[in-house]
């Protein structure tokens, strides 16, 4: 079966005429990542729109979120969790906290550090929220069957593990 061309084949196809030399495999799977990276990342932010945050911002309270009762961690275990500098989780947590999506406390166990917790009400927004976004991973993911779906993630993750090294 002839598959449809994407606009990756396209600039395969460009290469190819320029320089047939080259071995492209590689672009044609970074790019089909780096394009639906993107495309997911925008139907994400759609998704967390009425919910009045931002992708980044939906990563911190799910962080929390996940790390399971009473949905606290440091600035820094939520930093390194993120990839993210001090600065810009900074930001991040002054925008949710006035937001009433989560409180920052003085540690108990460090004079000199903190708590970041998440609220009654942050609890309940990322609750709704990541069903919004799953939702959106889920339809962009329905294009394959069950078995796809997971030989897709296996695949990745193989790509993701070797990368890491």
């Amino acid at each position: 079966m002839q598959q449809r061309k994407d606009p990756v084949d396209a600039i395969i196809d460009q290469w190819a005429r320029v320089r047939p030399d080259l071995d492209t495999r590689a672009m044609e799977v970074f790019g089909r990542i780096h394009r639906l990276s993107r495309a997911i990342g925008d139907r994400m932010e759609k998704a967390y729109e009425p919910y009045g945050i931002s992708r980044g911002e939906f990563d911190v309270l799910a962080t929390l979120r996940r790390s399971g009762e009473p949905y606290t961690l440091s600035p820094r275990e939520l930093s390194a969790t993120l990839m993210l500098t001090t600065g810009g989780m900074t930001g991040r947590l002054d925008k949710l906290e006035r937001a009433g999506l989560l409180r920052r406390s003085p540690d108990p166990h460090d004079r000199r550090g903190l708590r970041v917790t998440l609220t009654d009400a942050g609890l309940r927004l990322i609750d709704e929220a990541v069903g919004a976004g799953l939702a959106q991973q889920q339809d962009a993911l329905s294009a394959l069957d069950d078995e796809q779906a997971g030989q897709l993630a296996d695949l990745l993750r193989n790509l993701l593990r070797a990368t890491a090294k």
